[in-house]
């Protein structure tokens, strides 16, 4: 804080009164992120009342139900809950549908629940038909003797009828379906919704009151607020190109608290030839990042995918690479444990196994847990591809994640340690527009494992609207309120950028960029400025972040007539709530 020179008649006391008010306003119609990922003995009841959906619950015989393909269908009870049943299928899509009319543009919300007659691993999706082909709206793992959610949606790009329909590969077994749901929003409530979230997860309302020594109110004082540092984790890979290069620094360091860095820690650029390590990168890049206050993700420890092993690797035997994994695996955790605040651990081990292959199914789990023991205080990751983007693959959806995840958290010596596995989500977006409601329901589950959740490497593929893309899916991550914290895959290297890039090789911003910086502005960083009421109040809500407060009124005694002060807006924690109406209120008095 500035000296000030002290007047004897004259001392100002300002009140910070952060406050937040839980009750904030709903809309309308809001979203309901709740989501079931347990299976269970009767259906939850449907989202919004089954939103379009006639007869959700299939309490009306099978009304509004017929046959899609060649399977048939039956209406059932049993333990007084009434569901409608696939049967005799011969094709994956033989299944039980209901003719729905889309709007073009909206988002819609789907959630249903789906139980199988035999099995407990089976995949079931639900897919719309529409006149323009099918889509996909989210899939489940099914079991025998209980039901189980599926939560997605989509967004229509044409009119008219559409058949929503539920399938599975696997043709053996019938499909139960119950408690059905599609819920259209219009593109202005699907914003509410991330206003709404946003107002709750990432800021905090403020209240300034300014007072003489008397305690009397200070009218018409001139408040000034500036963000200096924002506490939501928002930032960008880099590339070791970053070291020689101050403007790549400058413009690095204007805008983001967090980095991962794209190939520096990865075994291929640490030993390249086998017994000779080389950590002179990665250690510049993290000295880098230190001394900037940036934080670190570590990427990776391994990568299953067996096309980007050292050249090395891939020909030794069973016995001599668990040898060059132990040794690899005590290097660089040990090197850098305590610098990073994550560690990306057997990197996409879902969509690939090349370890695996070799060495047993255990071993991501007895990675986990060997690194977990010599750096406990970073949070070990996950981390793929097509989980929250799409469903191309199946591999990493989030059913799929979710049994790795608890393979991994159940894993003995990992369990006892009491580890923690974080949930990465690449968010590599294909090259066409984003399925937000896809997105957010998938993201819903991954939330409620209760597992820290992270966007570690989002960007979109090339598209005539890729721009507008990465804009949607930044907001729609950002407004999640189970999200911790996102990662672009944007490092500028010599040789460009992966899929989009933010800045030219000046670093000048290309449109990308120009996205990122509207966003940085929205997200905090738009400075505030209003003088205070006739009670000597302002009145604001602030991202969770330090500010710099400046206060201008002719009866401040210096030279500037001002005041400055460093101001931090926190998160109102959980416990602090009492009914969801408490509020809870910080004071600072500050004698000038």
């Amino acid at each position: 804080m500035p000296m000030m020179k002290r007047d004897k008649n004259l001392s100002l006391i300002l009140l910070l009164c952060i406050i937040l008010f839980a009750g904030f306003g709903a809309e309308a119609l809001s979203y309901d992120h709740t989501v079931s990922i347990e299976c269970l003995t009767h259906p939850h009841k449907p989202q919004y009342n089954g939103g379009i959906i006639q007869n959700p619950e299939l309490n009306n015989g099978s009304q509004g139900w017929i046959q899609f393909g060649e399977s048939a269908i039956q209406h059932r009870e049993s333990l007084g809950n009434k569901y409608i049943v696939a049967l005799e299928r011969k094709q994956t899509y033989d299944s039980v549908s209901q003719k729905v009319f889309l709007q073009k543009n909206k988002h819609y919300a789907l959630s249903a629940w789906i139980q199988v007659n035999e099995g407990n691993n089976v995949e079931v999706t639900a897919m719309v038909k529409t006149r323009k082909g099918i889509k996909f709206a989210g899939a489940t793992i099914a079991k025998s003797n209980c039901w189980s959610m599926i939560k997605g949606g989509l967004t229509t790009d044409t009119s008219g009828i559409a058949k929503l329909y539920f399938e599975s590969k696997n043709t053996d077994v019938e499909i139960w379906v119950d408690s059905v749901s599609l819920q259209p929003f219009t593109e202005e409530e699907w914003k509410s919704h991330q206003d709404y979230n946003i107002e709750k997860a990432r800021k905090r309302k403020v209240s300034i009151q300014i007072l003489d020594k008397e305690g009397k109110p200070l009218r018409n004082a001139s408040v000034s607020l500036q963000q200096t540092r924002a506490r939501f984790p928002f930032g960008s890979a880099i590339d070791k190109s970053i070291l020689n290069n101050p403007a790549y620094q400058k413009w690095f360091l204007q805008r983001f608290t967090v980095t991962t860095f794209t190939n520096e820690m990865k075994w291929y650029s640490t030993e390249s030839v086998r017994g000779r390590e080389d950590y002179s990168a990665a250690d510049a890049m993290l000295g880098f990042a230190r001394r900037n206050r940036i934080a670190v993700r570590g990427h990776n420890i391994f990568w299953d995918d067996p096309k980007f092993q050292p050249g090395w690797v891939p020909s030794l035997s069973p016995q001599e690479l668990n040898i060059a994994v132990q040794k690899r695996l005590q290097s660089v955790v040990s090197r850098y444990r305590g610098q990073v605040i994550h560690w990306d651990v057997v990197n996409e081990n879902m969509h690939f196994s090349f370890f695996e292959s070799k060495l047993g199914q255990d071993f991501s789990a007895k990675v986990f847990s060997v690194a977990h023991g010599i750096d406990p205080r970073a949070t070990l990751f996950l981390n793929e591809f097509n989980t929250i983007e799409d469903n191309r693959d199946n591999a990493a959806n989030p059913a799929r994640y979710i049994q790795k995840l608890r393979q991994i958290q159940n894993y003995p010596t990992f369990k006892s340690r009491g580890g923690v596995v974080g949930i990465g989500l690449e968010a590599h977006f294909p090259n066409f527009p984003p399925n937000l409601p896809y997105m957010r329901a998938s993201i819903d589950q991954l939330v409620a494992t209760r597992s820290p959740v992270w966007i570690t490497e989002i960007d979109v593929a090339p598209q005539n609207s890729q721009v507008q893309s990465f804009e949607q899916v930044l907001r729609e991550a950002h407004s999640h309120p189970g999200v911790q914290g996102i990662i672009m895959w944007t490092a500028r290297s010599p040789q460009g950028c992966y899929r989009i890039c933010l800045t030219d090789n000046n670093f000048n911003n290309l449109p990308g960029g120009v996205v990122v910086d509207k966003l940085l502005h929205e997200w905090g960083l738009r400075p505030f400025s209003a003088n205070t009421d006739h009670n000597g109040f302002i009145h604001v809500s602030l991202f969770h972040g330090d500010y710099k407060l400046e206060i201008n009124h002719p009866l401040i005694n210096n030279n500037n007539y001002s005041f400055t002060h460093h101001l931090q807006v926190n998160p109102i924690h959980h416990h602090h709530h009492n009914n969801g109406s408490h509020l809870t209120t910080q004071i600072v008095k500050l004698s000038v």
